[in-house]
């Protein structure tokens, strides 16, 4: 009997403890529905986000989430682990936990890390390479003149400079490498030469060459100059004045010494020098002038030359007041020659000066130095051969036809 009642007891125990668990159970789920939602496809659970949640987010996923009564889907794996994954345009998001809302509080957390985070900035846009019929002529010519700049002397960039602005320019405006025809260059330069002006025909035929050769390197652009050409043109040499012209030209600076320029003239005159080497002149233990030879190209070291004072400056020396000379601005000397000698321009003093060195019988070679002339001949000549200075005042001593 004691055992019967015994069995009783131990089944009415089992059956309070089944009922505990069945209302525990019914408990949990009660609590979760208010979370989440049954079954969205047999299979996953599912779970809304509040709309204090979705508030924050971009206007374009706010529709997803609300218009759209989207439910974020999660598993339980069958180690227990709550898994949650929504991916859906450009949402991406996954998050996992040992319960439910760990599982949920990180699924927020990196969804809204996700739409705060900094945005990438967008990448910069491939450009097209240049092509012969996208750039412009003017364009390109600019960029060979940036290189001119830096490997040309300034007053031979400033030529280039001029020539590209006052003639290349407007000539070309508006059209591309590619458009440009050896036709249209050829009648472009032909008609320069019947202007009668053959110099410069032939100084935009070389920029033109040195454009398009550069055009050909980059764009592989054969070049339109290629098969320009020119009439044949005989530059005009310069000649030294005949000895009447030259004791015209004393006798003026001499009666004119106030007029600005006639110390320049009689400097260029008797020591064969360039206009552009005039600023750089120096007198050196009274029996030379130095100057800077012009001639040097851009980057090259300074290349100093002295000639001496010949018999026929030292007869001179009163009328020349050198410092004043160095102050000559070039476009007064060629103004003052001019007019003196309308047929003459001022380099044509430095092919006096050479012609009676030599015609007074100073060894050519030393009048290569005075002149800043390179050398000829055998290595004999070009390297080992130093005249002393000495010498070279010797030989001056020569030009005394005055």
């Amino acid at each position: 009997m004691a055992q019967a009642a015994y069995g009783q007891d131990d089944v009415l125990a089992a059956i309070c403890g089944q009922l505990a668990s069945m209302r525990k159970a019914v408990e949990g789920y009660t609590r979760a529905r208010e979370q989440r939602e049954t079954f969205s496809d047999g299979r996953k659970l599912g779970f809304k986000l509040t709309k204090q949640e979705v508030k924050t987010m971009p206007e374009s996923i706010k529709k997803v989430f609300i218009a759209n009564n989207f439910i974020v889907n999660y598993r339980i794996t069958p180690n227990g682990y709550y898994e949650a994954r929504i991916r859906r345009k450009n949402i991406n998001v996954e998050a996992s936990g040992r319960d439910f809302e760990t599982m949920r509080k990180r699924f927020v957390d990196r969804l809204t890390e996700l739409f705060h985070a900094p945005a990438e900035a967008a990448p910069a846009p491939i450009a097209e390479p240049p092509t012969v019929q996208k750039v412009l002529f003017t364009d390109y010519a600019e960029e060979w003149l940036k290189i001119k700049e830096k490997t040309t002397k300034p007053s031979t960039f400033k030529e280039y400079e001029r020539s590209f602005r006052v003639d290349l320019y407007p000539k070309f405006a508006g059209k591309t490498l590619g458009e440009i025809t050896r036709t249209e260059l050829q009648n472009y330069l032909f008609g320069i030469v019947e202007e009668g002006k053959m110099r410069k025909a032939e100084k935009l035929a070389l920029m033109l060459n040195c454009i398009f050769d550069m055009a050909n390197e980059d764009f592989a652009l054969p070049s339109p100059m290629k098969k320009v050409v020119l009439p044949h043109f005989e530059s005009k040499r310069g000649k030294a004045l005949t000895r009447d012209e030259e004791q015209r030209l004393i006798n003026y600076c001499k009666t004119h010494k106030d007029v600005e320029g006639t110390d320049a003239l009689l400097v260029l005159l008797c020591f064969g020098l360039r206009r552009s080497e005039l600023k750089t002149i120096e007198v050196v233990d009274g029996k030379w002038l130095q100057c800077e030879t012009s001639k040097e190209r851009l980057g090259q070291n300074v290349v100093l030359r002295k000639i001496p004072f010949t018999s026929v400056v030292k007869q001179l020396l009163p009328y020349i007041d050198f410092e004043k000379a160095k102050r000559t601005n070039v476009n007064t000397v060629a103004t003052r020659m001019k007019r003196l000698f309308p047929h003459h321009h001022p380099h044509e003093l430095r092919h006096t000066f050479i012609s009676r060195c030599k015609e007074s019988g100073v060894n050519p070679e030393v009048v290569s130095i005075w002149a800043g002339h390179s050398l000829s001949g055998t290595i004999t000549t070009t390297v080992y051969t130093h005249y002393s200075e000495d010498f070279q005042l010797h030989e001056a001593e020569k030009v005394n036809y005055l």
